[in-house]
């Protein structure tokens, strides 16, 4: 499946108000242009993550978008996810890939210059850095690293990346022009009135601001 980053949505189950409104969620953002889904529901049990994923699955995959796991390469192995995205202090990329097989999507967070240097991130499909701004929707993120040193890491990667933490849409244009392929939300669709002309909006910032 072609993975196409301009527009990734973290899927917080909570955030969207629970599993019914998660899935009603999930239909409007893929019909306005969601690119990738990540379930990421770190207040959940195992179980209710696979339900739930049994349910978004099949509607991803009729939009033809990419749908990945936070962390738990065992969620993806029973529900097929088309991939996973793994933290720094996860299982090493080499032995996800082995468990996950050639096909399957891997991505990799990035939040410190040295994580830059390590095996991990030339194993990865694509880099998630961040967070950008400050963000309140990952308790144990790291400290932002900016606008500036955002810009100056895009210089040493050769991955497709997608920029991710406190990013909305007063912050997407210069996220894009930084030379990130996409922009990750949470909150800027989750916890909003409207997510379908969140998401819109937000596809729209992007496709401006690419040259």
């Amino acid at each position: 499946m072609k993975l196409d980053l301009s527009l990734y949505l973290v899927l917080d189950p909570v955030r969207c108000g629970g599993f019914d409104a998660t899935i009603k969620l999930t239909q409007q953002v893929l019909d306005a242009g969601v690119t990738v889904i990540q379930l990421r529901a770190p207040q959940w049990k195992k179980r209710d993550w696979l339900r739930l994923s049994q349910q978004i699955l099949p509607m991803s995959r009729e939009a033809r978008v990419p749908f990945l796991i936070n962390d738990h390469i065992d969620i993806a192995l029973a529900c097929d996810a088309d991939g996973v995205h793994l933290g720094q202090g996860d299982l090493p990329l080499a032995m996800a890939r082995q468990l996950l097989g050639p096909d399957k999507i891997l991505g990799l967070s990035i939040s410190k210059a040295h994580h830059l240097q390590g095996d991990d991130c030339l194993l990865a499909d694509y880099l998630g850095i961040g967070p950008v701004f400050p963000t309140g929707t990952k308790q144990d993120a790291d400290p932002a690293i900016g606008l500036a040193t955002f810009r100056d890491w895009m210089t040493q990667i050769h991955q497709p990346v997608v920029a991710i933490g406190g990013i909305g849409a007063s912050e997407t244009s210069d996220i894009i022009r930084a030379g990130a392929d996409g922009i990750a939300v949470v909150s800027a669709i989750c916890a909003v009135a409207d997510p379908a002309l969140a998401t819109r909006t937000l596809g729209q910032l992007i496709q401006e601001a690419r040259p």
